[in-house]
């Protein structure tokens, strides 16, 4: 993947950093991985907004993923794929027996490729195994939190988690945010660095490029009037004159903790706050 900027033709140009998309291989996805996507606007079924801030946006279909990545042998890559729902690339891959399906496409992963995903498969990018087959060191993606279940950590653009140690059935994980996690050796994870790593540095440059991605403008709570925000009121810019930032309900805002899952604290060895 790499970045292009542009000549400053106008304002919204000017700071513009875009994506040059030079890593796709194909631009129309296969037909039968396709699922739809129903757009709520951020109303429930009332009708009424419970998310603020969403809505319009370009219409897009859902491509199915494989996060479990369960079927065992090989598969050949056929094309690399821009996804609209996700800020990684996926891959299209096409197994032995002729069934294609799409996986998170891990950083280094090319067209022509084969991959696989069964308990004797190499370490290399791309390869999917148990966490205890997996040793100390390796860089892993799209872990499982309980033994099939599928993928659900460590998949947005340019992340990675590290195996660390092994300790009985459980395997000894650092992720992005630098907490030490424990996971059981059977949840599967695959090998490597997730895909477009320079999706951080992207800048959108104007406001209708957020449009595009169904999200409708923000106001922030200081230049509200006292009734509709606890930040608002007062002569002139004020501070927010109270112990820490607030929601528009009053509830905590900014940086207070909202973790609240006794149930899974005793396989968290280290919190991502306690660097």
């Amino acid at each position: 993947m790499g970045l292009k900027k542009y000549n400053p033709t106008s304002p919204g140009r000017r700071d513009t950093i875009a994506d040059d998309f030079s890593d796709i291989t194909k631009s129309k996805p296969e037909k039968s991985l396709l699922g739809v996507i129903k757009r709520t606007g951020g109303r429930n079924h009332h009708g009424r907004v419970t998310t603020r801030h969403r809505g319009g946006g370009h219409k897009r279909r859902y491509r199915i993923i494989d996060f479990k990545r369960d079927k065992t042998g090989g598969a050949i890559v056929l094309s690399i794929e821009y996804d609209p729902n996700r800020t990684a690339r996926i891959a299209l891959v096409r197994y032995e027996d002729g069934i294609k399906r799409y996986i998170v496409a891990p950083d280094g992963l090319s067209v022509g490729n084969v991959i696989q995903s069964q308990e004797t498969s190499a370490i290399q990018t791309g390869n999917a195994l148990k966490l205890k087959n997996l040793p100390a060191g390796t860089t892993v993606h799209n872990l499982e939190t309980s033994p099939g279940r599928g993928g659900q950590l460590v998949k947005s653009a340019g992340v990675s988690a590290q195996v660390m140690a092994h300790e009985d059935d459980y395997t000894l994980v650092r992720l992005p945010s630098g907490e030490m996690r424990r996971l059981h050796g059977e949840c599967m994870a695959t090998v490597g660095q997730v895909s477009n790593s320079d999706h951080k540095n992207i800048k959108l440059g104007k406001a209708g490029r957020i449009r595009h991605k169904g999200r409708r403008p923000q106001v922030r709570g200081s230049a509200m009037y006292p009734a509709a925000h606890p930040h608002g009121g007062g002569e002139g810019r004020a501070p927010i004159g109270m112990p820490g930032p607030k929601t528009p309900w009053g509830k905590p805002a900014l940086g207070h903790r909202t973790r609240n899952n006794k149930r899974t604290d005793k396989f968290i060895l280290r919190r991502r706050y306690q660097r």
